[in-house]
């Protein structure tokens, strides 16, 4: 796994990002000291930069695929309209149940939706037009999101993408695992298609914002 940052840039960077509030500190914390898999938060500067997005944007519908531990879906419930929608999917029980609490805790409470389950299947149910989607979850199955979600993007709608340097192993030759695999498929997948223009963001492990073409 090699270092897609300088460290001495990483730190620099989260010096001078603004601090989230304290529940979000808390998340990042507790995350951190009790999770078998820390690494999936999204953490202080990526979070700051869905938190801007959304601000910017001002979405009335987002959704989000792969829920973790909430961190994520509290950041992107910072720019939703006063009455707007957060609806945010997780297969695992365990990770719904603790980000669940932490919503709970939240001034967006009556905002977010938790949905535990298959995203391919619950996506379907959900019949809005989404402002802002992002896409954090089992990485073979993001073409398939990124295909259920496209057609039903609003106007000026936006699709962020995460992992999509997945630590590095795309770039490896040949790319191995599974996941590296998808993650390359899904990158070559977005940029061939007509219907969007993207751009990636060399942060953290790579994000990637794609708005559809005259949408």
């Amino acid at each position: 796994m090699m270092d897609l940052i300088h460290p001495e840039v990483e730190h620099f960077a989260d010096q001078m990002t603004s601090l989230p509030d304290a529940l979000l500190q808390e998340i990042e914390r507790a995350t951190y000291d009790s999770h078998d898999q820390p690494h999936m938060l999204s953490g202080h500067v990526q979070g700051r930069v869905l938190s801007l997005l959304s601000q910017i944007r001002r979405p009335k519908y987002i959704l989000e695929i792969g829920t973790f531990t909430g961190y994520s879906a509290l950041c992107l419930a910072e720019g939703l309209k006063e009455d707007g929608q957060l609806h945010t999917i997780e297969l695992r029980a365990a990770d719904a149940q603790l980000a669940q609490s932490y919503f709970d805790r939240s001034i967006h409470k009556n905002k977010i939706y938790l949905h535990e389950g298959n995203a391919k299947e619950i996506i379907p149910s959900l019949n809005y037009p989404w402002d802002l989607v992002f896409i954090d979850a089992d990485k073979p199955g993001y073409i398939d999101y990124y295909e259920q979600v496209m057609e039903r993007l609003s106007p000026g709608g936006i699709i962020l993408a995460d992992n999509v340097l997945f630590h590095g192993q795309i770039f490896e030759d040949p790319v191995k695992g599974k996941s590296a695999k998808a993650i390359q498929a899904f990158n070559q997948h977005v940029a061939k298609d007509t219907r969007s223009e993207q751009v990636l963001l060399t942060i953290r492990d790579g994000l990637l914002m794609i708005k559809k073409v005259n949408a």
